[in-house]
């Protein structure tokens, strides 16, 4: 019996004409050049939106970031209009509270700086003049001030003569000119993601926006200076990790202070700040261990809403939506019964209604909810909700799926009709065809129902077999849902003509908590057979998939489990690619930074329970390797380190077993770079296509 929740019925697929002879499949150089759209932010009013639309051109190597803008009064056709002038590459673009003015951060002069410019198109105005490039930055409510986010030395803030970004950047340049490059640290972080630790926090500044004909402003008060914790976190914190007030009296921050604990500790909390940088920070949310962010204020500034995990050391713990009052400092939890874990948070103009986006059963929607009743309505789904922004009765919204790429969308705050404000993938590429696709359900692990995706090949025929690309996601807390990737997109395979099978296996997230649970200490068990079912009930659900033709990969987590396969389940299998994989669970444990995590799910230190990570450990099982394997390393990748890399590739050499390594000395735990992500492509085609076609 099936259990299938179908989203594009392939059964209709067979009434579709055959392709022309003009189209094609989805190839990486489209997905490197097809332009990204981002940010999308309203005027006040509503009346407006202005979004960010990156396009790379592969010839020349340059990337360039404008914004546009669309009166969304008027429903003619014509598109959206860029503003920015040609040549600036831009980012975060924010309205005045006037809804005349946008402000945005560049680099056109040498250093990432706030600039503004009139809303409907003009010369940029430099408003900031600092060292050091501006990180992130929030505009006060009034508009007179901003506060942004710098990188800076903590011995700076005694600078002679004041400038703590003058400082830290002569700091800089001296280390690089010093003759000795031996750097000594006395605790961690020593790296963290791609960087080596160099002291410096990013720390949250003040400044006052300059008047028209005014010089840039120079100087800045430092908000942050008595907490030893960055502003955004490092490395993946923004502007949403700190809110202005709505009358401007202070800032609410999101900040780990865990002296030397920092490197195992997800212990953030909510500070109050004082934006004149009087006083002492007040820890708002102190009594809880665990992790607090995204503080966002009601707009009559008595409320304060956020998100908080319970368990302290779990980053994959589910997210609660809170409420702060800010007079009693009570808390409450604002739909408890909800087992979802919201990613962001938006407050409509009535101070009670929430907007959230959360992974749901492998997609990505958008929910209302009410802060009173904790009552729960989808407003946006059929894909992943990116990015959204509220203003004026106006809902704004970015939606990708695995054939869109990310659509810019207006809406009313009920959503009741989408309007396209931007063009889909298959509008951008009107040659090429892609492959369809549908949801299936199984009984997996401990008889629970497992989900996963399956892709058609672009030029899928009635009645043809295809070679089957396997796709393992990472995390392991993540999902391979209905969302448009960047590096992982299965469109890329069925563009090659490959099927795709996807499995959300315990651990994944979207299908509750105790679901995503199940994985830490199991690292090896229930996601295995979960793997394992999910792909005996793909073949028996689509008789196209060849299952004699087939390639497992994946990439961290998914490496892990493409060489926990290779020593456990290598009979499907003509060939395996493993992306900065975990290799020895032991080593891991020690050679990772955030040490949270490797403790969480193994139970523990390494000196503390070896048994636990030796249990699911590849690195015992080499012996039974046999299969083809790519393995792909990225040299600055410290979440995986590149040892682990290594060892998988030693270890098939050394076995004799045939192999291949693709090594980047300039990439992390991602291949970032455009021309990087094409040979990464071409590198993996090239390996489906020797050992399993077509």
């Amino acid at each position: 019996m099936s259990l299938r929740t179908a989203l594009l019925p392939l059964c209709l697929v067979a009434l579709l004409p055959l392709p022309a002879l003009a189209e094609r499949g989805l190839e990486a150089r489209d997905l490197v050049t097809l332009p990204r759209v981002s940010s999308p932010t309203l005027s006040p009013d509503g009346a407006r939106v202005v979004f960010a639309e990156r396009r790379y051109d592969l010839e020349t190597d340059k990337a360039e970031a404008a914004l546009y803008l669309r009166d969304l009064r008027t429903r003619d056709a014509a598109p959206p209009r860029r503003i920015t002038p040609e040549g600036w590459s831009v980012s975060s673009p924010t309205f005045s509270p006037d809804g005349a003015t946008v402000y945005f951060l560049s680099g056109k002069h040498g250093t990432q700086q706030l600039y503004a410019m009139p809303a409907g198109g003009g010369e940029p105005r430099q408003l900031t003049d600092f060292a050091l490039d501006i990180g992130s930055y929030r505009l006060s409510p009034d508009g007179t001030r901003v506060a942004f986010s710098a990188e800076t030395f903590a011995d700076c803030a005694q600078a002679a003569d004041g400038d703590v970004f003058a400082c830290t950047k002569a700091q800089l340049d001296a280390r690089e000119q010093a003759k000795a490059s031996g750097v000594i640290y006395d605790r961690l972080f020593v790296r963290h993601w791609d960087t080596w630790n160099d002291g410096r926090r990013s720390r949250l500044y003040v400044a006052a926006l300059p008047a028209a004909g005014a010089p840039a402003a120079r100087t800045a008060v430092a908000v942050s200076q008595a907490l030893d914790g960055d502003i955004p976190s490092k490395p993946f914190g923004g502007a949403d990790d700190y809110a202005w007030a709505p009358d401007a009296s202070a800032i609410v921050a999101s900040v780990k202070v865990a002296g030397r604990e920092e490197a195992w500790s997800t212990d953030f909390d909510l500070y109050r700040l004082d934006p004149a940088g009087r006083g002492a920070p007040v820890n708002l949310t102190e009594a809880n261990p665990a992790w607090d962010a995204g503080p966002v204020f009601a707009p009559d500034g008595r409320t304060l809403y956020y998100r908080a995990m319970k368990r302290p050391g779990f980053e994959a713990d589910r997210y609660a939506l809170m409420a702060l009052d800010l007079a009693s400092g009570r808390t409450r939890e604002i739909a408890p019964g909800w087992d979802r874990s919201p990613s962001s948070i938006a407050v409509g103009e009535d101070g009670t209604t929430l907007y959230v986006a959360a992974q749901d059963t492998g997609e990505y929607p958008l929910f209302r909810v009410d802060a009173a009743t904790g009552e729960v309505t989808r407003l946006v789904g059929d894909g992943t909700v990116s990015a959204f922004d509220l203003a004026g009765g106006t809902l704004a919204l970015t939606r990708n799926s695995m054939r869109t790429g990310d659509v810019l969308y207006t809406t009313t705050p009920e959503a009741a009709e989408l309007r396209a404000i931007t063009p889909d993938a298959s509008e951008r590429l009107p040659d090429v065809r892609f492959g369809d696709y549908e949801q299936f359900a199984f009984r997996g692990a401990h008889g629970d129902i497992v989900h996963g995706y399956v892709v058609k090949p672009w030029n899928y025929r009635e009645g043809e077999r295809y070679p089957v690309a396997f796709l393992i996601h990472g995390g392991p807390q993540g999902s391979f849902g209905d969302g448009w990737s960047l590096r992982w997109n299965p469109q890329t395979y069925a563009g090659q003509g490959y099927a795709v099978v996807m499995i959300d296996f315990h651990g994944s997230t979207g299908y509750g908590q105790a679901f995503t649970d199940a994985i830490s200490g199991d690292w090896g068990g229930a996601p295995l057979e979960d793997l394992k079912r999910g792909w005996a009930a793909a073949q028996r659900e689509y008789p196209f998939l060849d299952g004699d033709r087939a390639c497992a990969l994946g990439a961290s987590y998914g490496g892990y489990m493409v060489n926990w396969i290779a020593g456990q389940w290598n009979e499907p299998w003509k060939c395996l690619v493993n992306h900065n994989g975990v290799f020895d669970t032991r080593s891991m444990g020690l050679v990772t930074e955030e040490l949270w995590f490797t403790e969480w799910e193994h139970g523990g230190t390494v000196h503390d329970r070896p048994e636990a990570y030796e249990q699911f450990n590849p690195a015992r099982h080499i012996d039974k390797w046999r299969v083809p394997m790519l393995v792909v390393a990225g040299q600055n990748d410290f979440r995986v380190p590149i040892d682990q890399s290594l060892s998988s590739f030693t270890a098939l050499q050394r076995r004799g077993i045939p192999s291949r390594l693709l090594y980047f000395p300039d990439e992390n735990h991602w291949v970032l770079k455009p021309h990087n992500s094409l040979l990464w492509h071409d590198t993996v085609n090239a390996w489906l296509k020797q050992h399993i076609g077509p």
